[in-house]
């Protein structure tokens, strides 16, 4: 078995779709409705997918230093815990990808205002603060919330926003669809590590509630997501009968939520891709949809 390089082991590139498909749902929301721009929903999507990278390098350093990842951890290793790079190249390669974001993100400021420099400092901020400083939110269970507002509200808001210069609130409300999976993408996580999180003191949301209801939260979240699109198309005036595409994606979900409910231990790895497979695959459904919308009536 090939082993995989150390920097693909600290970026988690297999994560990245969380960061990459609110844009892509932003992108097809605009397009939707008449205010597309290839250029700027190309930037956001390298903007996000360095955030994405930034939170990943600086979650792998900061775990390790607070003592969350060990050797009884039963999630993928850790670049820093394990070995393979240094906390200096860590350090040095999530600083690049902030600033690489930073620059890049000049150019969405420049289209988009002052809404989209203020949401890129909160999301730099939260990237640090979430594993980072004195009150961690990942270690006050907090990480769900943030992953439902940062890979699902502002980053399909801010793709849309950039683009338009308005947020009506059909977009809003999609904007919890990609949320909420993400959040599931890290519940799964939590509850495969509540043995080492709760002996490194890191208190999860999973670790506060225990792991029946961290299960029950998932499957409802998950099917409260699928439900979305649905109650659009009946609440919007001429909504679409293109947005039950998105039902094609039920006996994924299903399987995930079967998995999610039995799954010990290591298994629960092959539960997190599963979530991160409905999440790509729901997102690529509804902006089909999205899009056909907009060429076809029906």
């Amino acid at each position: 078995m090939a082993v995989p390089s150390p920097w693909l082991v600290a970026i988690r590139p297999k994560t990245l779709p969380a960061g990459a498909m609110p844009v892509v749902v932003g992108s097809a929301l605009a397009f939707t409705h008449g205010v597309f721009q290839p250029l700027p929903a190309v930037v956001a999507l390298f903007c996000a997918l360095l955030m994405q990278i930034s939170s990943n390098l600086i979650n792998d350093l900061y775990d390790f230093r607070k003592g969350a990842d060990t050797r009884e951890r039963l999630g993928p290793p850790r670049a820093v815990a394990s070995g393979l790079l240094s906390e200096r190249q860590v350090s040095g390669a999530a600083w690049i990808a902030v600033l690489t974001a930073f620059i890049l993100g000049q150019y969405l400021v420049y289209v988009g205002g002052w809404q989209i420099f203020a949401i890129g400092v909160v999301s730099l901020v939260a990237a640090w603060a979430y594993t980072g400083g004195p009150l961690p939110l990942a270690y006050l269970g907090l990480g769900e919330v943030c992953a439902f507002v940062f890979f699902g509200i502002i980053p399909v808001c801010g793709t849309y926003f950039v683009q338009a210069h308005t947020l009506p609130t059909d977009v809003l409300v999609m904007s919890t669809i990609p949320g909420m999976f993400a959040a599931n993408i890290l519940a799964v996580n939590n509850i495969r590590d509540i043995p080492t999180d709760t002996s490194a003191n890191k208190r999860t949301l999973a670790v506060r509630i225990g792991s029946r209801a961290a299960r029950l939260l998932y499957c409802f979240l998950t099917f409260f997501a699928l439900s979305l699109p649905i109650g659009l198309w009946l609440w919007l005036q001429g909504g679409s009968l293109w947005l039950l595409l998105t039902l094609l994606s039920l006996p994924f979900a299903v399987r995930a939520c079967r998995a999610v409910l039995h799954a010990e231990g290591a298994a629960l790895n092959g539960v997190l891709v599963q979530t991160v497979q409905l999440l790509i695959i729901h997102s690529i459904l509804m902006s089909i949809a999205l899009v056909l919308m907009k060429i076809f009536v029906v």
